[in-house]
């Protein structure tokens, strides 16, 4: 193999601000997940109880190098502090040199009284280089998107000019170049590669708020949000600058998450991120390659649920066509679409039905070229073995995402496969019935997760996210932000919210909530598929008359087609490529449900619809809820009522305290 063969990533680094812990859990979590250097960030130095020596050992330990020390605030540019300043720098430098890092990052003034002035920026800036070059340091000048005077690279990098100064340099910054709508030029009228001592990357959503909040609170990794990072990226590196890729974003969701977990999320970004831009030379990584749709759902179940899931399975359609020889294994077809029931207590799908309750525990997916996949997700830092567990066997090649849920990498044929690891059951073939594929999956996952997953899915699988939407529901609002491939073989809608009292949040309110709680089935007709489960004793999910009061209005439809669709409990949406209709069946094993969906050119989930669609679920878990309760107390001799009398009593209605979910 030749070495441009091989894909050659740049050195990776990442801020101490980016993370949770303390000082010494950022570091091991930076080093655990691969990054070769951080930037130590003042604060959490200070609230550190060793010395600086003891970090720098640690480091080194660790196999990290500290590559910058950070925040050297309001230096240049204002009158009669230069003397002070520069104390406050020699204190800074016996730091970092009792750290062993050489770059110091000053940042533009931010403080009212700097005046605007950038012959005296630079002649402050260059007795700061002075004092730094002295101790074998140097200083990098970032402009600040909100400083007082100085909030653009270019400025910034005119008074750098200016000061010509060997110890001192530019440090840039994508996020403080892009929110202000600048951008990095290419070519002659970019700085030269070795004046630029450091660059930062950090990505944000587009919002309308002043830089300072929208940096302090909303940063993302490369590829979470909505800034040309790459063409930011691209520029730099074709200028001439040959350091360290670092990461430095402030986010609150990062900082309430695990260290480990967003530092990994953190090194698939920048993987990522060179991996689009070829920055690093060499080969592009391995290619995930067309994919051709869900080949199986397995589930992990107790003997309890198996029934219940079967039960719902089988009203739908699905034949029982084959079983593990040695495993508490069966498996489900109609036509091309395949679900497994994994009831084996042992393994690890027997751990997760105890831990989870009923959950989906792996996921089959056929795509042109399994092994290039399988390669590209280990160059993202996923975890990938053969797991002799379930539908598997011990030549499966198998990925984990965040949330630990299976992904077997199948070839075109993977039904097949999977099909042949079943001993058949005797004289039973699976019908061709109304089901033709698996439209979606859909994850209620906490907000915190939701970029982590959605990278996941982008880098590792490569999957693109469709514009986020607000879903609302009766007790407060949800994130919908759809993952699909091209050609929508596979498509995951990821679903988020703050408010606990919503059906998403009730199924994330537990840390035992099984992640996918929704599977839609495509079918070519969509009242044959409604008439057949009905048939089979299934009723769906009951839609209010005055949805399709307002429906036939909504879309100039005829009353007569109106009147079909309520007859059916069919809901229906258009967009500008066609229409969709979709029906629901009640939920069931702890709050999952299962949806049938006819397309017509239709490209989105039925957003316009969520609304009522979760607030006639919520009715229907409130009044279950309810009736359980009512069975329940007719059991108790004393008919239900609980100690305490009619107080007691009324804290206790339904009506009054929304009973907990079953599960999440």
């Amino acid at each position: 193999m030749q070495a441009s063969d091989v894909f050659k990533p740049r050195s990776a680094s990442i801020a101490t601000v980016s993370l949770s812990g303390d000082l010494r859990e950022k570091l091991i979590a930076a080093a655990a997940v691969g990054f070769d250097g951080v930037e130590i960030f003042e604060n959490d130095l200070l609230a550190y109880a060793g010395s600086p020596q003891d970090v720098r050992k640690l480091a080194q330990d660790l196999g990290l190098a500290i590559v910058l020390y950070q925040p050297f605030r309001d230096f240049e540019a204002t009158p009669g502090r230069l003397a002070a300043n520069l104390d406050r720098a020699e204190r800074k430098f016996d730091v970092m040199q009792q750290l062993g890092v050489d770059l110091l990052l000053a940042c533009s003034n931010t403080q009212a009284d700097a005046i605007d002035d950038d012959a005296r920026a630079a002649a402050d800036l260059r007795a700061l280089a002075d004092r730094a070059g002295a101790r074998g340091l140097r200083i990098g000048y970032e402009a600040l998107s909100w400083g007082r005077h100085v909030h653009r690279w270019r400025r910034a990098w005119e008074i750098v000019g200016r000061a010509d100064h060997p110890a001192l340099g530019l440090v840039l910054d994508s996020f403080h170049t892009l929110c202000v709508g600048d951008a990095f030029p290419g070519g002659a009228d970019a700085p030269p590669g070795d004046k630029i001592f450091f660059v930062q990357l950090a990505d944000a959503p587009r919002l309308t708020l002043d830089p300072l909040s929208w940096s302090r609170h909303h940063r993302v990794f490369p590829g979470q949000g909505q800034l040309a990072v790459a063409e930011f990226l691209k520029a730099v590196c074709a200028a001439g600058y040959a350091g360290p890729l670092s990461l430095e974003v402030f986010n609150d969701n990062f900082r309430a998450a695990p260290p480990l977990a967003i530092a990994r999320d953190g090194l698939r970004s920048l993987l990522a991120l060179q991996d689009e831009t070829r920055v690093g030379g060499g080969a592009p990584l391995p290619a995930v390659g067309m994919h051709r749709g869900v080949a199986y759902l397995e589930f992990a179940v107790d003997a309890d649920a198996r029934e219940q899931f079967a039960a719902r399975f089988a009203e739908l359609g699905f034949v029982h066509v084959g079983r593990k020889r040695t495993k508490a294994v069966d498996l489900y077809r109609q036509g091309e679409v395949a679900v497994a029931l994994n009831a084996d207590p042992r393994g690890e799908a027997g751990g997760r039905a105890r831990t989870c309750g009923p959950s989906l525990h792996a996921i089959g997916l056929a795509i042109d070229a399994p092994a290039a996949a399988l390669a590209r997700g280990r160059a993202f830092r996923c975890e990938a073995s053969p797991s002799d567990d379930g539908v598997r066997d011990a030549s499966s090649l198998v990925l984990r995402t965040p949330d630990r849920i299976l992904i077997e990498l199948l070839g075109p044929n993977g039904l097949n496969e999977v099909t042949a690891r079943f001993d058949p059951v005797e004289d039973v073939r699976p019908e061709v019935g109304e089901l033709i594929r698996i439209d979606h999956l859909a994850q209620a996952i906490p907000v915190q997760e939701m970029d982590g997953i959605a990278l996941f899915l982008t880098a590792v699988l490569g999957l693109s996210a469709q514009q986020s939407c607000e879903i609302a529901d009766p007790h407060g609002l949800i994130e919908s932000r759809a993952m699909v491939s091209d050609g929508r073989a596979l498509a995951l809608p990821l679903n988020a919210t703050k408010s606990a009292g919503t059906m998403t949040g009730r199924r994330i309110a537990r840390p035992e909530r099984p992640a996918v709680h929704h599977v839609a089935f495509e079918t070519d007709d969509i009242f044959a598929a409604v008439r057949s489960m009905q048939t089979r004793g299934a009723s769906p999910l009951a839609i209010p008359h005055n949805y399709y009061e307002d429906l036939g209005s909504r879309f100039m439809l005829d009353s007569e087609f109106v009147k079909i669709l309520e007859d059916h409990s069919i809901m229906y949406d258009e967009d500008e490529f066609g229409r969709f209709l979709h029906v629901y069946g009640p939920a069931f094993a702890n709050g999952f449900f299962l949806e049938i969906v006819e397309r017509k050119g239709y490209l989105g989930f039925g957003a316009a619809n969520a609304p009522i669609r979760v607030a006639c679920q919520a009715h229907e878990y409130e009044r279950n809820a309810e009736l359980e309760t009512q069975r329940i107390g007719a059991m108790r001799p004393d008919g239900g009522r609980p100690p305490g009398g009619r107080l007691a009593t009324a804290a206790a209605s339904p009506s009054t305290r929304r009973p907990a979910p079953t599960c999440p």
